[in-house]
């Protein structure tokens, strides 16, 4: 800042003048300093899904360390073992809330979802379709910027794909039903999104998508037709089953999928792969 009073200045005019650029100057810039502060930031949070085949091939802590690079606020688990095996996995990705359901398909052990939770978990509930198929819901906030919290609905499910009716159910009965804008339903559809394959088909997911439910691969504009999620030892996975687990957001949600894909493991830590998408 120039003094009026400096004896270098060539009159008292250029430095009184020299001097209300100066303040006007710093005016400026900290009104957009402030400006910018205070412009809210786009909240991002980071969701994924996995079915670990009951634990067969890795355990909590193994998955928990390969899922803590994605910095996730909401894991939606399916074929999860009972008891604490949720919760040892939320310890490792500092999440410490878990809701794990009661009902395991078709009579097997060790095959319920589950949903830990980096933030508090309210309303929790499971859907049941009958032979243990079945959907684990429950409400949370998640808020990664001080200037606001998105409410979820968050969904954790494990379903039939074909003619059962599990996703029918879904779009026609509970969706309805559930007067959270931001609907996130994640997990293992049996069913793919695009054409009919030979042993999998779209029939149920048809009717999510009907109810204007939106896969994360339409935003990130994924070629699902190039890829599998059930990783079996049959080479032929890609012909015959394709995508079959996904993320999708409910029709009222405004939130869009920005990043995400498939999780490729050099070493499987479960038949299916894990699914992830970061929103905002």
């Amino acid at each position: 800042m120039i003094d009026p009073d400096d004896h270098n200045c060539s009159s008292p005019v250029f430095c009184r003048k020299s001097l209300r650029l100066g303040v006007f100057a710093l005016c400026v810039l900290f009104l957009t300093s402030t400006t910018l502060a205070e412009e809210p930031v786009p909240p991002k949070i980071r969701v994924a899904t996995y079915n670990v085949a009951f634990g067969s091939m890795g355990t909590p802590e193994q998955i928990g360390e390969m899922l803590k690079s994605y910095d996730l606020d909401v894991v939606g688990l399916c074929e999860v073992p009972a008891g604490d095996w949720s919760a040892r996995l939320g310890k490792v990705l500092g999440m410490e809330h878990v809701y794990v359901g009661q009902h395991s398909p078709l009579g097997y052990k060790d095959k319920y979802k589950s949903i830990v939770s980096r933030t508090p978990l309210t309303d929790t509930r499971e859907y049941h379709f009958g032979k243990g198929w079945s959907a684990v819901a429950a409400r949370t906030t998640v808020a990664r910027t001080t200037v606001r919290g998105v409410p979820l609905s968050i969904y954790s499910l494990h379903v039939g794909g074909r003619a059962e009716g599990h996703q029918k159910e879904l779009a026609t009965k509970i969706l309805p039903e559930d007067k959270t804008d931001n609907v996130l339903m994640m997990g293992d559809f049996n069913s793919v999104v695009g054409r009919n394959r030979a042993k999998r088909n779209s029939e149920g997911m048809s009717w999510l998508l009907k109810a204007g439910m939106r896969p994360t691969w339409v935003d990130l504009k994924f070629d699902v037709e190039q890829h599998f999620t059930l990783d079996t030892t049959d080479r032929n996975s890609l012909k015959l089953y394709g995508v079959i687990d996904h993320i999708l957001i409910g029709p009222k949600s405004k939130l869009k999928a920005t990043r995400g894909g498939i999780i490729e493991l050099e070493k499987p830590l479960s038949d299916h792969k894990p699914v992830w998408a970061e929103l905002e």
